[in-house]
């Protein structure tokens, strides 16, 4: 069996090449090219058939990921699916599955059957979970341990996983000399830094990194490489620790894609406005453009329970700068596990980013709606603005018209639009 990565480069487009072509502003053939080239990626595993499959990365849709997922004070399965659909009927196009609580297992196989969209999980959590369930440490993991969960998961049908492999020895280490507020806000991350130093070896994640790409390889999982030193706080950010890590996993996606792995690597975290752009701009030159996962980022540090709107900020600037992935963030972050309405909320702010940094690339049909939606205010069409709108529902319960029953309630006859078209018929009558 060979991955899609491996098709590609011998030339051949893949049935799942030209679905996910499907809706995007390129050609199955140029999906294929660039995932050739390590420039997108078409996360899949062999063994999950799943609806809708779509592909991330340079000339492609912005895509949107939700986080969901059970923690050790809060594991209700009929809670996840209520939030599963609800970030299905906000339009995400990927849910990564963070569960600590519960039955994992369980929790798994129901995102994998109910979940049209690829499925993305970090194995560590899952582990971790386990040793804290049989009262061990977790600094107890065996490496066998970890790469035999990573292959359940991935057996299991998982389309990407988060590894930690840029926490390694020296880094941690070197760490140290960087006068961080936060040294280190990444769970997958705190969790390989004091197995390092708990037990003086070198991360398995990095020390056996073929080993990881056996598994991958295998299954067509495709590889999120983790940010364990993100920024998290502004103050910390584009520091030596999260450089050294980035040149790490560039080293790292260097070797996955000879192997004909996919890669993409992912980013912060708590980020100055004024610096995304360099960051995403570091990032596709240290790692050969490969797909960029941004996780936020967020321009501010004291927005909590506004969060998902700082990084929509965040994500449309990122966006536009060449992050191909959003993963969204909710009006809890920070706060507490969230809620169902958090998780609409969450994808909806991360949606506007990805659609705003869409209209920044000038990718090709992306302003169709926007050009709709004026076209519809212009002529006073309500439901065309209802159509055209990211958000339909919101926008039909909202609406109120007033009483000539042509404008809203907000200008009423005093409607710039009205007094327009008032305008020119005048005009046109002189």
């Amino acid at each position: 069996m060979k991955t899609q990565l491996q098709k590609a480069r011998a030339g051949v487009v893949t049935p799942e090449m030209h679905t996910a072509a499907e809706g995007e502003p390129i050609s199955a053939e140029d999906l294929c090219s660039l995932i050739a080239r390590g420039r997108a990626v078409l996360p899949k595993n062999a063994v999950h058939d799943f609806a809708s499959i779509k592909a991330i990365g340079e000339g492609l849709k912005t895509k949107v990921n939700a986080n969901l997922g059970t923690s050790g004070e809060c594991a209700d399965m009929a809670a996840e699916e209520k939030k599963l659909a609800a970030a299905l009927r906000a339009g995400a196009d990927s849910i990564m599955d963070l569960s600590t609580g519960g039955d994992l297992d369980q929790l798994r196989w129901m995102f994998l059957k109910k979940s049209p969209v690829m499925l993305g999980t970090v194995p560590i959590y899952g582990l971790a979970a386990k040793m804290l369930r049989h009262g061990r440490p977790m600094h107890d993991i065996t490496p066998e341990e970890l790469f035999r969960e990573i292959e359940l998961q991935c057996s299991q049908g998982v389309d990407y996983i988060t590894v930690h492999c840029g926490i390694t020895t020296q880094s941690v280490q070197r760490l140290e000399h960087f006068k961080r507020i936060m040294p280190c806000v990444s769970r997958g991350g705190s969790m390989h830094m004091q197995w390092i130093r708990a037990n003086g070896q070198e991360n398995p994640l990095y020390q056996d990194f073929d080993a990881l790409l056996d598994i991958a390889e295998k299954y067509d999982v495709t590889l999120s490489l983790g940010d364990g030193f993100r920024p998290g706080c502004i103050e910390d950010s584009l520091d030596g620790a999260q450089v050294e890590e980035l040149m790490i996993l560039a080293e790292l996606a260097g070797r996955a894609f000879e192997r004909g792995v996919q890669v993409m690597i992912e980013g912060p975290g708590h980020v100055p406005l004024n610096e995304i752009k360099t960051q995403i701009q570091l990032q596709k030159k240290l790692c050969r453009n490969a797909p960029f996962y941004i996780l936020g980022p967020l321009p501010t540090d004291i927005a909590a329970g506004y969060d998902h709107i700082t990084s929509s900020i965040g994500g449309a600037v990122a966006g536009a700068a060449g992050a191909d992935f959003l993963c969204y963030v909710t009006p809890a972050e920070h706060l507490a596990l969230p809620a169902e309405d958090d998780v609409y909320q969450g994808v909806m702010a991360a949606r506007i980013a990805g659609h705003i940094a869409d209209l920044s690339k000038g990718l090709p049909g992306a302003a169709d709606k926007d050009r709709q939606m004026a076209h519809c205010r212009q002529t006073l069409d309500w439901e065309g603005m209802i159509k055209s709108a990211l958000d339909p529902d919101l926008v039909r319960s909202r609406m109120q018209i007033a009483e000539d029953g042509r404008t809203c309630s907000m200008c009423g006859k005093l409607c710039a639009v009205k007094t327009s078209e008032e305008t020119q018929a005048l005009q046109a009558e002189s």
